[in-house]
C-alpha cells in the first residue's frame, strides 16, 4: 500500500532530514512540503494526506493550531525541538514525536508505530489539543478559519461564547466566528480566572458583566458591556458568584 505524506516544517534543513529518511520506506509518497501552518491548511485538504509529519513551534500558528483548523485531522508524526511540556502531553496522549535532532533509527521507529496504530485504529488528537490549548505559547488567543481565511483572536477581545450545533461561536467586538469545537473543550482549556460557563450553552469573560439580574425561578441574566443577555443556570450561578466575589 502507498501512503502519501505532508512534511511542515519552517526549518528547511529539517524538512530535507524527513525527505532523507524517508527514502528508505518506499510505500510513502511525499505530496508537499509546507513551511507554515497557513500552506498546510490547503495542503491536508487539498492532497488528504495518511501522514503528517508536523513542527510545532512555526511562524504565524502552531501545530497544534493548525490541527485544531481541520475538519478530519490525518494522522500525526511531531518533529519538535518543543519543550517538556509538550513531551508530556504527547506521552500522556499516545501520540508519536520526534524530538530534534533525531536519527534514522528513531525515525524508523516511529514509522512503525504509526504503521502499527494506523492498522488500529484512528487516533484522537482531542486530548492532545486540549493540554496544548494551555500552553503559553497559544494560551492567549483562538485560532478560526472561516472560508479560506485564518483569523487569530486574542482572548482580551473574546465577549462569550455560544453552542452552535457542531461548532462553538466566538462573540466579540469585531463579529463572531464559528469554530468547530465543543464547550467542555473550552471549558477545559480556557483560564478559569478570566472565563466561566454559565450555562450549558454559554461560557462568559468574566470582565464583560456588568450585572447580574434574577430571571423565572432560580435562574438568573448576566448584562454584559456590550447589551448582550447571557443566561445563567442555576448550576452556572455558584461558579459566576465566586468568580465575583458575591
Amino acid at each position: 500500500m502507498n501512503y502519501k505524506v505532508l512534511i511542515i516544517d519552517d526549518e528547511p534543513l529539517a524538512r530535507s532530514m524527513v525527505t532523507e529518511y524517508l527514502q528508505t520506506h518506499p510505500q510513502f509518497t511525499i505530496a508537499e512540503e509546507c513551511s507554515n501552518g497557513f500552506e498546510a491548511v490547503k495542503a491536508v485538504q487539498q492532497h488528504k494526506p495518511d501522514l503528517i509529519f508536523l513542527d510545532i513551534q512555526m511562524p504565524k500558528i502552531t501545530g497544534f493550531e493548525m490541527l485544531e483548523l481541520l475538519e478530519e485531522p490525518p494522522a500525526v508524526i511531531f518533529t519538535t525541538a518543543f519543550d517538556e511540556y509538550a513531551v508530556q502531553a504527547f506521552e500522556k496522549n499516545a501520540v508519536d514525536y520526534l524530538l530534534k535532532p533525531f536519527t534514522q533509527q528513531r525515525f524508523d521507529k516511529a514509522i512503525s508505530k504509526w504503521m502499527e496504530q494506523e492498522k488500529a485504529a484512528t487516533i484522537s488528537h482531542e486530548p492532545l489539543l486540549k493540554d496544548a490549548a494551555k500552553h503559553p505559547l497559544q494560551a492567549g488567543r483562538i485560532v478560526v478559519k472561516t472560508g479560506s481565511k485564518i483569523t487569530i483572536i486574542p482572548l482580551q477581545d473574546i465577549h462569550y461564547l455560544e453552542a452552535a450545533d457542531d461548532y462553538v461561536k466566538i462573540v466579540t467586538a469585531n463579529g463572531s466566528f464559528l469554530k468547530k469545537q465543543t464547550m467542555s473543550f473550552f471549558e477545559d482549556s480556557l483560564d478559569a480566572a478570566q472565563f466561566v460557563r454559565t450555562h450549558r450553552s454559554f461560557i462568559v469573560q468574566v470582565k464583560e458583566i456588568t450585572r447580574i439580574d434574577p430571571y423565572e425561578k432560580e435562574n438568573h441574566i448576566a448584562l454584559l458591556r456590550s447589551g448582550e443577555k447571557i443566561p445563567v443556570s442555576r448550576g452556572g450561578y455558584p461558579k459566576l458568584k465566586a468568580m465575583l466575589g458575591l
